[in-house]
């Protein structure tokens, strides 16, 4: 088995992405849901409690980052950039998401391409209580010009192997 084999046997599936969120957030009873719809069900359980927190623990940052990597539907991997945009900064949620791209197994650096679209939502004062009450934020936390411009870099270099 090659490198690559191994790492693509051993990453996290988005069932395991997702529970770890629903784990953080105490909201991981999910058992009785057949597992082919498992990994859905409990996105869809953490994206309320996760837009409504007015900031997030650190601890929450990887696997989110993570689910919505493995998330095979570029839809619903929303349902975990969005709060990490809002909590985090768009700056760390892009520079994690050009990690995945550089560093990733072929299934991550295409997980990374789909989230990296959602990555780029407007941010709204109304929609997360992220923001502070007069509706204005860090905007450190959302300069992300220069990680974007490494994305474009490495996205269509020649050299970069990703789809």
């Amino acid at each position: 088995m090659s490198d690559e084999e191994r790492n693509e046997a051993e990453a996290p599936t988005f069932l395991s992405a997702a529970a770890e969120v629903a784990r953080l957030l105490h909201l991981d009873n999910a058992a009785s849901v057949p597992e082919d719809r498992r990994a859905r069900h409990l996105a869809h359980a953490v994206r309320k409690p996760l837009l409504e927190h007015a900031s997030l623990s650190e601890e929450l940052f990887a696997p989110l980052m993570a689910a919505a990597v493995y998330d095979p539907d570029p839809s619903f991997c929303r349902w975990f950039i969005e709060p990490a945009l809002y909590a985090f900064g768009r700056r760390r949620v892009t520079a994690a998401l050009l990690n995945y791209a550089l560093t990733g197994t072929d299934a991550e650096q295409a997980g990374a391409k789909r989230a990296w679209y959602c990555a780029h939502l407007p941010l709204r004062a109304d929609r997360s209580p992220a923001y502070a009450p007069s509706g204005s934020r860090d905007p450190a936390l959302d300069d992300s010009h220069d990680v974007v411009d490494k994305w474009l870099q490495c996205t269509t270099s020649p050299d970069h192997n990703g789809s």
